[in-house]
């Protein structure tokens, strides 16, 4: 739950990471008179969802407009058909999920689309991977592409960005001004420390989750007097300042005595090219305590070598953090959202488990 003015100074936070930005509403009226309305911004996520949302509340504060797609899923053509026709201008996805049909339409159809009316496609919610970030650059060298860590718990957490230039790795970020990292004795981390800790964002934040006191008391809590919003993002504070997202807490697989971030390994799995989505879980094993298992979408056409795969998991990873299995599957493991489905990927683990 949102206050009207939160959700203002949240938005106003988040957009201080690209620079200076109208702190009243009488400087923000007096923006939009000088130089004109805001962007046309295309939600290609369904608005019920943060992202697409808040990114539409953010283009209406500037005078923007909103574009919506009329399909009922996604339709990475039709996308591209409205970008044309609208000139739009930016872009609002959820990550690999909608970033990599619409680089593979791209791939399929080269020069098909006039996209030079585009500025920004902005990401939030889930991994968005930096080869796909760089293909959508080499077809849209203007672009501008805003990875924004953040939930509806509370935005600005932290920003990448990348241009045809170049930008971060997959899962780096500059952090947000609001934001502290602290571990799991509520001490603040240090930079450069490699002790694994919570994101947490302070100010403008919700009132808590609707009618769940248990909830709220969980996400929003008070530490030396001071009340956070903590979604259960974990990271690492690189020495330059810099943020290295691990994952959510509640879907930390361990095994052996070691934690793994599923989000890991699923984005070092999704760099081989038999495999088009990942989603990495644990499951009960005797002798690991819980076994990290992938359950894998094959790209077309692809054959599946499951050795191969953990080979390559295992040139980037280190070997506790290889999946012992990886079951292939074509049940959707995403919602239409794109966030991930982790109790129907762990449900096919645990079945191919009990099977085997």
């Amino acid at each position: 739950m949102w206050r009207h003015d939160d959700m203002r100074k949240a938005q106003l936070d988040a957009q201080k990471l690209l620079g200076p930005v109208p702190e009243t509403l009488e400087e923000n009226v007096a923006l939009i008179a000088r130089e004109g309305p805001g962007r046309r911004t295309l939600s290609s996520c369904p608005l019920m969802h943060g992202t697409g949302f808040i990114t539409a509340i953010g283009t209406l504060m500037s005078g923007g407009a909103i574009v919506t797609l009329e399909a009922w899923s996604f339709d990475a053509e039709e996308l591209w058909d409205t970008v044309e026709r609208h000139k739009v201008e930016g872009i609002a996805i959820v990550g690999d999920a909608f970033a990599k049909p619409m680089l593979s339409a791209l791939d399929d159809h080269p020069g098909r689309w006039d996209t030079s009316s585009l500025v920004t496609i902005l990401s939030s919610g889930v991994m968005w991977s930096k080869e796909v970030k760089s293909g959508l650059c080499r077809h849209i060298p203007q672009i501008v592409l805003m990875d924004s860590f953040g939930a509806s718990e509370g935005l600005g957490f932290g920003l990448a960005v990348t241009t045809a230039e170049g930008g971060t790795n997959t899962a780096k970020f500059g952090i947000g001004e609001f934001c502290d990292v602290f571990d799991e004795t509520d001490q603040k981390v240090e930079p450069g420390s490699g002790v694994p800790g919570f994101i947490a964002r302070k100010g403008a934040i919700p009132i808590g989750y609707y009618k769940d006191p248990e909830k709220s008391a969980k996400t929003f809590r008070t530490i030396d007097g001071v009340r956070y919003s903590i979604p259960g993002d974990w990271c690492r504070v690189e020495a330059d300042g810099s943020l290295t997202l691990l994952g959510r807490g509640s879907v930390c697989i361990n095994t052996a005595g070691e934690k793994v971030y599923p989000e890991e390994v699923e984005e070092v799995l999704k760099t081989h090219p038999a495999i088009g989505d990942a989603l990495v879980v644990g499951v009960p094993d005797d002798k690991w305590g819980q076994a990290v298992t992938a359950i894998v979408h094959l790209n077309d056409h692809a054959q599946f070598d499951e050795q191969a795969v953990k080979t390559h998991v295992r040139a980037h990873l280190a070997g506790y953090k290889t999946p012992k299995t990886i079951i292939p599957t074509d049940i959707p493991m995403r919602a239409s959202n794109g966030k991930a489905d982790y109790a129907t990927a762990k449900a096919i683990a645990e079945r191919s488990n009990v099977a085997t």
